[in-house]
């Protein structure tokens, strides 16, 4: 058929829609040519394709960026190259992309490896391509937190440490709060002990004032009965000497908590000691009708000793034995010297010790029973008393007991002198009264029934008295009297008697004088400053009358 050579007419609805189409493929090529540019130039994230079987077949910027490979380099490869070995070995790779193909979707985070072998914290988000049921491959999208991760471990070790440092803290206080309550229980025992221990003060304090107030009525009542009289004399004696104890026992627990406590140590036989604290604490073992054996050592055993002090220590245990003993108790004594030390036993059968208060024991004012449950009296310091001298002589006390009623034994250790000395020669001592020429005594004190008394007895034995009852009247008495012995108070009002000994001495003939102290103040700093002021002796009220009138012989012979 020959042409016509005429264009072939379109029809235009065809032509409508057939540039419709190209239009669409256009604008689609240019979508997706963008998607690619945008995809590829993205530096933050490594987003690329892999077929079904795992092969890399894109690369962007992030991917180069954050793993390290060119696109030469990694077009082709498997992408376990992007895992640490242990996380291939165990497959790790394959397990992803069957649960991508599987579910459509898959995320991890875990440690990934760069090409130069370093790893790096990453979040990888791996999708599943289809088109039209066909599996195509998938999209990886890789994020790079190993900074984040570093932090987030950063932060967590420093939480970990903060609340390892808040558990230290919570048991540290946790720790304090017990120490501050069991101190507050301690301190809650102690107050206790310190109010049953006042309230036992003064119940033996008034104990002997009792029997002193009936003794004075009945020498009031009985002026022509010499047997009323001399009973009546022997109770004061025995209530004034209990009196002495009680607050020569305060004063020696004073002196040994504030280490003023001095010994005078000589050579002393363990047996002397004990038998003066036997003598000492018979009339209550008689009164009581126990039954004490003694057991000491066949040679003599010799301390280098305060021998008042270790009579002392044997007096308080054995009075301690007898108190806290029932009527018709046994009481038994041993001493047995083993190698460098001797060992004194001192067992009883009375009321015993518990477990629980034998820790205590030996603690101030510490109490085996309730001061209201006793009849014998007593402060809690005797045994507190024994262990600061006993060990003040280098030695050690402990207490045993069975429990209640099982009667208890204290032990004292004290070391053993190297060798016995040669007894010390005594003095001769100095008995006589004074005769001939009567000796001039000067007494000062504010107490007006203490100097009366105290006059009346020196004036009794022999000796010339004159009285004062302050300090300028007994510097004034000094000078017209000219006393051989003045026996001084420190606490009188006007002047005290540190200052009236000071202006006595500088008196003409002063120093001819002997001025003796005789106060209630008997500290060693009290002695010292009593020596400064002038003073010759010094002694503690309520003074032994036998030992100022030994005191006297002595400094008048």
């Amino acid at each position: 058929m020959a042409s016509t050579g005429k264009t072939p007419e379109i029809d235009p609805s065809v032509q409508t829609e057939r540039d419709s189409r190209l239009k669409a493929e256009e604008s689609l090529r240019q979508s997706e040519e963008l998607f690619r540019l945008l995809v590829e130039g993205v530096t933050d994230y490594a987003i690329f394709l892999l077929d079904p079987n795992g092969i890399v077949t894109t690369w962007n910027l992030g991917a180069e960026r954050i793993k390290g490979y060119s696109v030469q380099e990694i077009i082709g490869r498997h992408f376990s190259i992007f895992y640490p070995e242990e996380s291939v070995a165990r497959g790790w790779p394959e397990y992803e992309l069957k649960v991508a193909a599987a579910e459509g979707r898959f995320e991890d985070y875990g440690w990934r490896v760069r090409k130069d072998g370093s790893q790096f914290w990453a979040n990888v988000i791996i999708t599943t391509l289809y088109d039209r049921g066909r599996l195509l491959g998938f999209s990886k999208v890789t994020r790079d937190l190993t900074e984040k991760k570093r932090t987030e471990e950063e932060l967590q070790q420093e939480r970990d440490l903060l609340e390892e440092r808040v558990q230290e803290r919570t048991a540290e206080l946790t720790r304090l709060e017990q120490e501050l309550r069991q101190k507050v229980a301690e301190l809650a025992a102690a107050d206790r002990r310190k109010d049953e221990f006042l309230a036992t003060l003064a119940h033996e304090l008034r104990n002997p004032l009792a029997p002193l107030r009936h003794a004075l009525q009945l020498l009031q009542l009985t002026d022509g009965d010499p047997d009323l009289r001399k009973k009546a004399r022997s109770v004061m004696e025995r209530q004034l000497a209990q009196m002495v104890r009680l607050i020569d026992d305060l004063l020696d627990v004073s002196r040994i908590t504030r280490n003023k406590l001095q010994l005078r140590k000589e050579r002393v036989e363990l047996a002397t000691a004990i038998q003066s604290a036997l003598e000492a604490v018979r009339p209550l073992v008689e009164t009581a009708g126990h039954e004490v054996t003694v057991a000491l050592p066949a040679e003599p055993v010799h301390l280098d000793a305060d021998p008042t002090r270790l009579t002392q220590i044997f007096t308080n245990l054995l009075n301690n034995a007898v108190k806290y003993t029932e009527p018709g108790g046994h009481v038994r004594l041993a001493a047995e010297r083993r190698g460098s030390e001797v060992v004194v036993s001192i067992r009883d059968t009375g009321i015993g010790i518990t477990a629980e208060h034998l820790p205590h024991l030996f603690e101030m004012f510490s109490q085996v029973t309730p001061a209201l449950d006793r009849s014998t009296g007593g402060l809690g310091i005797g045994l507190a008393l024994v262990r600061g001298l006993v060990e003040l002589h280098g030695g050690s006390v402990e207490a045993h007991s069975a429990g209640l009623s099982q009667g208890s034994e204290l032990v004292v250790r004290l070391p053993v002198a190297a060798a016995p000395a040669s007894a010390p020669s005594q003095p001769e001592a100095e008995q006589r009264s004074p005769s001939g020429a009567r000796r001039r005594i000067l007494i000062a004190d504010d107490n007006l029934d203490s100097v009366e008394v105290l006059g009346m007895v020196l004036e009794h034995v022999g000796y010339e008295v004159r009285t004062a009852h302050d300090g300028l009247e007994a510097v004034q008495a000094a000078a017209t009297f000219r006393p051989d012995v003045a026996l001084l108070d420190i606490g009188m009002p006007g002047l005290n008697g540190y200052e009236a000994a000071r202006r006595i001495r500088e008196q003409p003939g002063g120093w001819d004088m002997v001025l003796v102290a005789i106060t209630g103040w008997g500290q060693e700093d009290d002695k010292r400053r009593a020596r400064e002021a002038g003073f010759d002796h010094h002694l503690t009220k309520p003074v032994d009358p036998a030992d100022l009138q030994k005191l006297l012989a002595s400094v008048l012979r």
